[in-house]
Order: C-alpha cells, then sequence, then structure tokens
C-alpha cells in the first residue's frame, strides 16, 4: 500500500473505534529539537547516564546532576511543540475516547493542548523532594546553593524516573488498564525499547487492539504493527488527523 492508502486504512479504523490509545516517544519531541537519548549520536553517546541520571549519581553530586538538568530545562524551555503534537492533541477535540501516555518529560504535549497526559517517566519541568516525594514550584537553586524542602528539608530532585528506578505505580497500572482495553494502538516515535513502557503496544495487540506503528526507522516492534507509516510524527500525524476531520465534518 501507498502512505495514502495506509493513511485512509487508519482512518477507516478510527472512524469505528470506540477507545484510542497511544503511546509517544523520543522521536516525536525530537522534531521540535530535542536530542534523543540512545541515537548515535544522542544524549547517552555524551555523557555518562550513571553520573546524571541515578539516585548514586545524584547524592554523590548532586550539584553537578542540577547543572545538567538546568541545561535539559533550558532546552526545553526554548523548544515548541511540533505540529505532530498539535495533531494528537487535536484528537481531543472530537467524540473519541482518545487517551494519550508519553515517555517524554519535557511536557510538549500538554503546551500543545493535550489532557490528561499520562506521564510515565515524569516531568523534567517538575522538581520533587528526594525523601517526601513533596512537589515543589520555582527556582531550586538560590545563588550558587541548592534550595531544601520546606517540608522535611530533603534535597530537592527533577521529578524524572531515574535508572534504577521503577515507574511510577499508578501511572504504569493506568496505561496498561488502558491498553488492554483499547479498539487502535498508536506507537509513535518510540524506539520500542524501554521497558515497561515497549509492552504497552504488544499488551494492546494480543487484547485484540489494530496495532499503528509512526516511525521512520524499523523497531523491534515493527513486525508486530498491522499498520506502519515510515513518516516522522510531525509528518505522518497531521495527515491523519486532517483526513479524520474531513471525513467526521
Amino acid at each position: 500500500m501507498t502512505t495514502n492508502e495506509r493513511i485512509n486504512k487508519i482512518v477507516d479504523i478510527l472512524l469505528v473505534s470506540n477507545s484510542v490509545t497511544a503511546l509517544t516517544g523520543a522521536g516525536v519531541s525530537a522534531e521540535s529539537g530535542i536530542a534523543t537519548f540512545r541515537d548515535p549520536d544522542g544524549i547517552w553517546s555524551k555523557f555518562n547516564p550513571l553520573e546524571l541520571a541515578s539516585i548514586d549519581g545524584f547524592i554523590s553530586n548532586p550539584e553537578r546532576v542540577w547543572s545538567w538538568y538546568q541545561y535539559r530545562v533550558n532546552i526545553v524551555n526554548n523548544s515548541k511543540p511540533n505540529p505532530g503534537h498539535y495533531a494528537l492533541a487535536e484528537f481531543h477535540k472530537y467524540n473519541l475516547d482518545f487517551n494519550l501516555i508519553t515517555q517524554n518529560v519535557d511536557g510538549l504535549h500538554q503546551r500543545a493542548g493535550s489532557e490528561n497526559v499520562i506521564e510515565l517517566h515524569g516531568s523534567i519541568i517538575r522538581n520533587k523532594c528526594f525523601n517526601c516525594n513533596q512537589i515543589h514550584e520555582g527556582a531550586v537553586i538560590n545563588g550558587n546553593l541548592l534550595n531544601n524542602c520546606k517540608r522535611c528539608n530533603g534535597l530537592i530532585r527533577p521529578d524524572v524516573i531515574w535508572f534504577g528506578e521503577m515507574l511510577p505505580e499508578s501511572e504504569i497500572n493506568t496505561a496498561q488498564k488502558l491498553s488492554s482495553n483499547t479498539d487502535l494502538f498508536f506507537s509513535i516515535g518510540t524506539s520500542a525499547e524501554v521497558y515497561p513502557a515497549a509492552d504497552l503496544p504488544l499488551i494492546a495487540k494480543s487484547n485484540g487492539a489494530i496495532l499503528i506503528e509512526i516511525n521512520p526507522v524499523k523497531t523491534q516492534l515493527s513486525n508486530f504493527a498491522d499498520i506502519r507509516i515510515e513518516l516522522t510524527s510531525g509528518k505522518a500525524m497531521p495527515l491523519i488527523i486532517e483526513e479524520y476531520k474531513k471525513r467526521v465534518e
């Protein structure tokens, strides 16, 4: 099938689906200029993840970890949602039971207008106490000193999942439940290598969902996909939502 034929087929399925779920990964935000982690020129090719994204790294040198995260937060704050983000946000405007799960921590889905996003790996623009998990707003660094938690005086850390940490139980449980009960599942811009998120498309398919992969490169998931679009999210998702809008408006 041509790309246009695949898109038309996807919209055919959308029109008869009662529930739609999408999982997004780093490839979606790469189009907004936010570097991925596992590509040959990605973040982990330049930095040691165990020094910058682990409990041990944070405890041994919190100032270094915070310096790196402030650098990443600045990149996120200077980035903008791309057409893929906006297209996904449009699904919320229609009478679809649409659920969005993301592995990204940049908040660009929310800035594009998506609601009730399930953040499996947390949010880099949110901070919390290392000890009591109290969420902290505002600046973490006061002058050259790190602020401490106002509740328990613990260290403040980014509200993201580090190596060796479990995903938040409520988020992964919700994601697995949604995946088990959806009619159509989109895997968009994700390498399908990071677990347990990588299990979600297969959970959906094993429970009868149609599996769509949107990715310009093949992944471990590609052979399981019912329909595959070899385009980036920023190119494919606007085509899908525009065709869908033509059919329903």
